[in-house]
């Protein structure tokens, strides 16, 4: 799909972008243009909204089995050896079309949690393909808290692990599913960590979940209200042991 067909039907874009089609490189320039674009961010609302609701009245559940029978029943031509007429056989198709077609979107419909992720991993990776990953350079975590202040609600908890071989590189803004969130960025022997903290809707605690997705190692967890993701691509027990270090940190770190 070109540039000119996106500019011209903003829908295909929004849709594209929450079904997590979008590489990195557009994704980005679609978060720029949603912050500025009044219609561009009212389709996205009005898209958003209706999956939202569609998810919400319609949880995923596996065809009956039945669905097939009636299915090759409206297909199936009469017993009689008459022509079924074009009007049976394109309602017949149209059908058909119209139940997988629904089946397949209510199948693969992200939901919010992998709408998150996906932002998260998409600002991972667009960090390592631009000039510098971060917008804030500095190992003083007393110089990097304070740059967030003002630009978002709340300044994330940030932790100097460099005495156990994560020394803190600096700090960036990200755009996560329309919320601009902290991320700080760590580094290890030569591999870079994005930890991103999202506010949570509430204040439970999780304890740490890794995941690996596309070659990257992800570690999740949630405390105080803030969900927090770990990425990279260094292996899954150094990522666990960064992990660690951070959650179990002085709190007055």
């Amino acid at each position: 799909m070109t540039r000119s067909t996106f500019d011209d039907d903003p829908t295909l874009l929004v849709h594209a972008y929450l079904d997590g089609e979008l590489d990195p490189v557009n994704a980005l320039a679609f978060e720029r243009r949603l912050a500025t674009d009044p219609r561009l961010s009212a389709e996205y609302d009005r898209i958003e909204s209706l999956q939202r609701l569609i998810r919400e009245r319609l949880p995923r559940e596996a065809p009956p089995p039945a669905l097939r029978a009636r299915i090759e029943a409206a297909v199936r031509p009469p017993r009689r050896r008459v022509q079924p007429s074009w009007r049976a056989l394109a309602a017949s198709i149209v059908l058909t079309a119209f139940v997988t077609g629904g089946s397949t979107w209510l199948a693969l419909a992200p939901r919010p949690a992998d709408v998150v992720e996906n932002g998260i991993m998409a600002g991972h990776i667009r960090s390592l393909m631009a000039p510098q990953p971060i917008d804030i350079a500095s190992s003083d975590r007393h110089t990097v808290k304070p740059w967030f202040n003002g630009r978002i609600p709340q300044a994330p908890r940030v932790v100097d692990l460099a005495k156990d071989g994560f020394p803190l590189v600096g700090g960036r803004l990200d755009v996560v599913a329309r919320r601009p969130v902290p991320t700080l960025v760590y580094s290890h022997a030569k591999h870079l960590i994005s930890l991103t903290a999202v506010p949570a809707s509430d204040s439970g605690k999780a304890m740490p979940i890794a995941r690996t997705i596309e070659g990257y190692n992800l570690v999740r967890w949630s405390e105080g209200g803030i969900v927090y993701w770990a990425v990279s691509d260094m292996s899954a027990s150094d990522l666990e042991r960064f992990a660690e270090l951070f959650r179990t940190a002085p709190a007055d770190q």
